[in-house]
């Protein structure tokens, strides 16, 4: 590893598991000190074994992105506990409603989508994307090389059918991310979206847990296979953290091995 995140510091919600502890790890690897923040105690410290592992410096931190406490707590730690925040990566979202929670979407039609699943993908989505960058907008602006990574879906640009609520919180977080890449660009803080098809705990529940059905999925990407959550998720996580990516903003990135190829 380069080290080209030293001396950087860095919040990854939703880094108990999938796509987020893959970039927590990375971008520990990397020399960046990491806020891993999940609902979980227990994925916390499963993402810190392994960070530490990898010879990196993270801390946990509970955190439920559907309250805005927690969020203002996540981002205090990171200043009490590292002296700043230069790096925000919003990746978390709940699915199913809060008194009932899935997974991953369920497909339903919009005619019959639950009103409380609606709130609940928003709240926990676009509404937390836009909280977590407030609170941590007056340290990005201190740190003068200020990184946001937000995700979206190709579900949400190619318009799935049966998730409804998922589609439309994402693209909202793709023009939420559009519109600080313009705000905040003159502080030189740089706002980005990953677009992932990365093979997580979601995905494999979304399939079945059938592995004959991920792989037929997975046939219908170019490259024939879904991402790895370090190799893939948490690598790009990396460059667009980096000085490298200093000169990219209001961007969407498909990590999605060609899938989905339209401008």
């Amino acid at each position: 590893m380069t080290g080209i995140l030293e001396g950087r510091v860095a919040i990854v919600t939703g880094s108990g598991r999938g796509i987020g502890r893959g970039i927590a790890v990375e971008l520990a690897r990397e020399g960046a000190k990491v806020v891993v923040a999940s609902r979980s105690q227990g994925s916390i410290d499963d993402t810190l074994s392994i960070v530490a592992q990898a010879g990196g410096t993270a801390v946990g931190q509970i955190c439920d992105v559907g309250e805005h406490a927690d969020i203002v707590a996540t981002v205090e730690r990171a200043v009490s506990a590292f002296g700043g925040l230069d790096i925000l990566v919003n990746n978390a979202q709940a699915f199913g409603t809060k008194d009932a929670p899935d997974s991953s979407p369920v497909l339903t039609g919009i005619e019959k989508f639950r009103d409380a699943e609606w709130d609940l993908t928003f709240q926990t989505g676009p509404t937390a994307s836009y909280l977590f960058m407030k609170a941590a907008f007056p340290h990005l602006v201190a740190s003068g090389r200020g990184r946001i990574i937000n995700f979206g879906s190709y579900w949400g640009q190619a318009g799935n059918e049966g998730s409804v609520a998922y589609n439309a919180a994402k693209e909202a977080i793709r023009g939420l991310s559009r519109t600080a890449a313009r705000e905040w660009g003159k502080h030189a803080i740089t706002c980005n979206v990953i677009n992932p098809a990365i093979e997580t705990d979601a995905l494999r529940n979304h399939t079945g847990g059938d592995p004959a059905a991920t792989a037929a999925a997975a046939a219908g990407i170019p490259l024939r296979r879904f991402g790895d959550i370090f190799a893939d998720g948490g690598r790009i996580a990396v460059f667009l953290a980096s000085d490298d990516a200093a000169f990219l903003t209001g961007m969407t990135f498909q990590v999605d091995g060609g899938l989905f190829m339209y401008p």
